[in-house]
């Protein structure tokens, strides 16, 4: 290791801890074990620009272990990206640039946000898909215009959790070798050595899965880390582990332990540590000029790399200009315009449907309007409707198939979709059953906190689901999404309201689940020029009744019954007024005054949705006036589960009859 790679080093791991002790808080002993591996990475070897973090062509750095957050930081803020040292110096302080872990659209240069461990491990297999795509796609002879990795720091506790696990199976089976991970083998855990709980042989596992394995002995050897690098992108067939024997917590008094994993080192033993690293001043904070010198000099570096792929691709779209406008679009998300009109004749002359048959319809127009959308499902593609004809499928013998066929592997499916809209050029959609969806539900979640545009296509949506019994009818799902802060949850009532949400699930940008029937509805063709513009509102009155006694609101199915259940009160004289109400988030974003509008105040409200009460008394103001579930269901035919729980139009009518002699 030469001098000023010894410095640069060292002043990523002082800073890294300086950063942790003024915090009183963070994690020193991640970037002090591992400062090498990622400055060899980011100096050496990875094509980027920090002033253009975005440049589509750049290597992807995950660190996935995110709860060494200070070591990402160091190196943004010494490598020229827009993170100002007073950021550094306020690590994990409200409004800093430098929260406890990484967030992806908070900092300059963090592709993903990571701290749940395994996440980051997926989610860059969901990018080295991306990369693959797009390059099998768009390059031609001579013009890799597309041709980068995706590279991750991953710990012990990454590979420790189940989706890691997944997600590193799927990645083996579909040969991703542009995809390189860095494995800090420290042998250390919170609670002590990994050998309590952790024996297993990694190395054998992931040559199972179909990786090539490469070790390094020592950390600090930096020659030997990049050989291996060079190794690993050599290998072609296969994704890389690199496996890296560190030393948690390096130099320090806590070398080694668990101490040195999650705590601020101290005054005394930063000191001690900082001599024997060699540093000679202790001031904290303190950067080398020469070390300065050296990350200002290989900004040019960066710059001249980004600069001769733009040179690249000006040649490019000369040569193929209808390919590099296609290129730019599908990067950019662009729609055809006449995309809303396509949809809205698809079920003209549908009497009923399935909300996920009209889904699987409604896919297939998609995909033949957006090149850029594609997905699969967690081995139930036949039963979510979500296979695109005549698209083939992504694979290690096909890279320009458009079904991704995710296995049973729920929570990597979530992840992956994930990587995939964080990487760009791609609007993903993974689907599965709505009870299952416990299993992806931390990516649901992590889609949420990111804002990005992954698509959650989830279908069997209720009891009605009927013959597999309560383990496959979904209670608390529904609910439970809605929870989820940033997440758009749609439950259409028909084929058109399915139509209307997929148009706004792939236009607006943003996490979104859509919860499907497994059973027909009919189509509500009464109301359509109603629904086109009702379901971005979320909720939207089913024609007009003058002065009505009780408003019924109702989301997915249940508006069908909400509907006969309004015929039979008409009977006895009771005037209701139906709501069909897809979509809480979009309601609420709506003004005062429509809200007002469909759900008065004047009147009593009443709710229906075959799923738990909890939650539909913000509207109804009153727990009492909602027929719903809160038990677990039971094995039938769906419309005999659905009649025993009390959904009937006379149901229906009885609940509205007794509100309203209250």
């Amino acid at each position: 290791m030469n001098t000023i790679d010894k410095k640069a080093i060292t002043t990523i791991r002082t800073l890294s801890i300086d950063a942790v002790e003024q915090a009183n808080s963070g994690h020193p002993g991640l970037p002090l074990g591992t400062a090498p591996l990622a400055y060899t990475l980011w100096d050496k070897v990875m094509q980027h620009n920090p002033k253009n973090p975005n440049w589509v062509n750049r290597d992807r750095f995950i660190l996935s272990a995110g709860h060494g957050s200070a070591l990402l930081y160091s190196l943004l803020h010494l490598t020229g990206y827009d993170l100002p040292l007073e950021e550094v110096k306020a690590f994990r302080q409200l409004d800093s640039k430098t929260p406890g872990h990484p967030e992806y659209g908070h900092t300059p240069g963090v592709e993903a946000t990571t701290g749940p461990l395994g996440h980051g491990f997926a989610m860059g297999v969901g990018m080295a898909i991306a990369e693959t795509a797009l390059a099998a796609k768009f390059n031609q002879p001579d013009f890799p215009i597309i041709d980068h990795y995706t590279y991750a720091l991953v710990s012990d506790g990454d590979l420790m959790e189940g989706v890691s696990a997944e997600a590193a199976s799927l990645a083996g089976t579909m040969q991703l070798g542009k995809l390189i991970y860095l494995y800090d083998d420290n042998n250390i855990t919170i609670e002590g050595t990994t050998d309590i709980a952790f024996t297993e042989n990694v190395q054998a596992r992931f040559e199972a899965y179909g990786w090539q394995v490469l070790r390094v002995n020592d950390s600090e050897d930096l020659v030997a880390l990049i050989n291996c690098i060079e190794l690993a992108k050599q290998e072609t067939a296969k994704p890389s582990l690199i496996i890296v024997k560190t030393h948690i917590g390096f130099a320090s008094p806590k070398q080694d332990s668990p101490a040195a994993h999650g705590e601020p080192l101290g005054k005394d033993a930063i000191i001690t540590t900082k001599q024997a690293l060699g540093v000679a001043d202790l001031t904290p904070f303190y950067i080398p000029s020469e070390v300065q010198e050296y990350f200002a000099e290989r900004l040019k570096v960066h710059a001249e790399q980004e600069q001769t792929w733009q040179e690249l691709f000006d040649k490019y779209a000369k040569q193929y200009p209808t390919q590099a406008q296609e290129l730019q679009e599908q990067l950019q998300g662009k729609l055809p315009a006449n995309l809303a009109t396509s949809l809205s004749q698809l079920f003209i002359d549908k009497t009923s449907s399935a909300t996920r048959d009209a889904s699987g319809e409604i896919l297939q127009l998609l995909a033949k309007n957006i090149p850029a959308l594609i997905g699969g499902s967690a081995d139930l593609g036949p039963s979510n409707k979500t296979l695109l004809k005549g698209l083939g499928d992504f694979s290690a013998q096909d890279r320009t198939g458009r079904n991704l066929h995710f296995g049973v592997r729920e929570h990597a499916t979530g992840t992956i979709l994930n990587g995939i809209a964080l990487h760009g050029g791609f609007i993903p959609y993974g689907a599965t059953f709505l009870v299952f969806v416990d299993f992806m539900r931390p990516a649901l979640r992590l889609a949420a906190l990111m804002g990005i545009h992954s698509i959650f296509v989830l279908t069997h949506d209720s009891i009605a689901v009927g013959e597999d019994g309560p383990t496959h009818q979904p209670i608390e799902h529904a609910m439970s999404l809605r929870i989820i802060p940033n997440l758009d949850v749609l439950r259409p009532a028909d084929a058109l309201e399915t139509a209307a949400a997929w148009h706004l699930a792939v236009s607006n940008k943003r996490p979104v689940s859509l919860l499907l029937t497994r059973q027909k509805l009919p189509v509500l063709a009464a109301y359509q020029t109603q629904i086109a513009s009702g379901v971005a509102k979320g909720a939207y009155k089913l024609g007009e009744e003058l002065n009505p006694d009780i408003t019924i609101l109702a989301s997915g199915s249940e508006v069908h019954l909400a509907l006969a259940g309004a015929e039979l009160l008409k009977t006895t004289g009771i005037k209701a007024q139906v709501v069909s109400m897809p979509c809480w988030e979009y309601f609420e974003q709506q003004t005062a005054a429509y809200k007002s509008t469909v759900i008065p105040n004047h009147i009593p409200t009443m709710a229906i949705e075959a799923g738990v009460t909890l939650g539909w008394s913000k509207y109804t103001k009153n727990h009492e006036h909602i027929l719903g579930i809160d038990t677990f269901g039971a094995s039938g035919p769906g419309d005999k589960v659905y009649a025993k729980f009390g959904f009937t139009a006379q149901a229906v009518a009885e609940l509205a009859k007794k509100i309203l002699k209250k």
